[in-house]
């Protein structure tokens, strides 16, 4: 695993206008093997609450894409943990390209969740949030109890939709990925102005964009591909060794990870029940997380201090 030279660090006045996201970061800069990076993360709730709701986020987003489902699982009495993945949001940015890598952030994830020592965790996953995330659980089994996943997919070296070839090809050739655009017209009249400078905040200029620019390639769709070995271990888990319980919603106006990726990801995932579908939501589908987080944490029978299951 590559271990950066150099990073950039994203100037915090550049996050002081977030009416919508009054969550303060922490930052760690200790994780294990990965001494010279600050990590960001929000920590919310109680930290004796029974339940640890684990916030993973993608590509090109941060822990700000979780501000609707948040509030709805701390009112239920759930501590929340999100991060922000090393190359976004309030944390570190390597600027060699070639240090991210599969390998690089999920390592990361662990390292985390070790140093916090997080258990009995509901597992909130979409996009890379997933691709990385659904590798977690098999190396720390007695730590995972529930997921909630939306509009992802495991890599195992094949092709996942058209949509994502398309957007491979699109990452590739753009001289600057457009962030808080993209975001803007995949959610549509879910996100306001606000919002959108929100997105843009942790990228002052392109040399903050390594990480976006290269996440795109790096979704395992080929054999020899970092993280294909993690998805097929991943694949036999869910399928067979998980215990826990499942939700799944789907953002049905997604064309990269919408209905059809999700569904098969469904068949993979023992126990997973008919899933919730979003007509509304894109790809981004925790911009109209407040209902998921409702009806996920209805499924779950979690609820806050005095109220019924």
């Amino acid at each position: 695993m590559m271990m950066p030279t150099d990073a950039l660090r994203t100037p915090d006045e550049r996050f002081s206008l977030l009416p919508g996201f009054p969550y303060p970061a922490n930052y760690l800069d200790d994780l294990e093997g990965f001494e010279s990076l600050r990590m960001a993360y929000i920590d919310e709730g109680e930290r004796a609450a029974e339940t640890t709701v684990l916030c993973l986020h993608g590509e090109p987003t941060w822990s700000y894409l979780y501000r609707k489902m948040i509030p709805e699982f701390t009112a239920a009495g759930c501590r929340v943990v999100a991060p922000d993945l090393f190359g976004f949001g309030r944390s570190d940015k390597p600027l060699e390209e070639a240090v991210y890598t599969f390998d690089f952030h999920r390592d990361s994830l662990i390292r985390l969740i070790e140093r916090l020592d997080l258990s009995n965790i509901l597992l909130v996953c979409q996009d890379w949030g997933g691709i990385l995330g659904l590798t977690l659980p098999m190396d720390m089994p007695e730590r995972f109890t529930r997921l909630l996943v939306m509009n992802t997919a495991l890599g195992v070296g094949e092709p996942l939709s058209t949509g994502l070839v398309k957007w491979q090809g699109f990452a590739a050739r753009a001289p600057e990925i457009p962030v808080a655009g993209m975001i803007a017209t995949d959610a549509l009249a879910a996100v306001n102005i606000l919002d959108a400078l929100a997105y843009d905040a942790p990228f002052p200029d392109n040399r903050y964009k390594a990480g976006v620019r290269r996440f795109p390639q790096m979704v395992p769709v080929s054999p020899e591909m970092d993280g294909v070995a993690l998805g097929l271990r991943a694949r036999q888990y869910w399928s067979g060794e998980w215990q826990g319980e499942s939700f799944m919603a789907i953002g049905m106006r997604d064309g990269v990870l919408g209905e059809a990726p999700m569904e098969h990801l469904r068949g993979i995932i023992k126990g997973c029940p008919e899933p919730l579908r979003v007509h509304d939501a894109g790809h981004f589908v925790q911009e109209y997380g407040a209902d998921i987080a409702i009806r996920a944490l209805e499924h779950f029978g979690v609820r806050a201090a005095g109220h019924a299951p």
